[in-house]
């Protein structure tokens, strides 16, 4: 999932480089959705294995 964030990143960035905002910024805003939910599922993760191992 961390993977489809870069991409979506660099997809904004190219897009902004060439002009289109509107495209950069949508883009943008689903590389931070993403990234949002990797780091919620991975600190979720984390806490599971945490409580397992008690």
């Amino acid at each position: 999932m961390l993977s489809y964030s870069l991409v979506y990143f660099l997809a904004a960035l190219v897009a902004a480089i060439l002009g289109f905002g509107s495209l950069a910024a949508s883009a943008a805003e689903i590389a931070r959705i993403l990234f949002v939910l990797f780091m919620v599922m991975a600190i979720a993760s984390f806490f599971v294995h945490w409580m397992g191992r008690r």
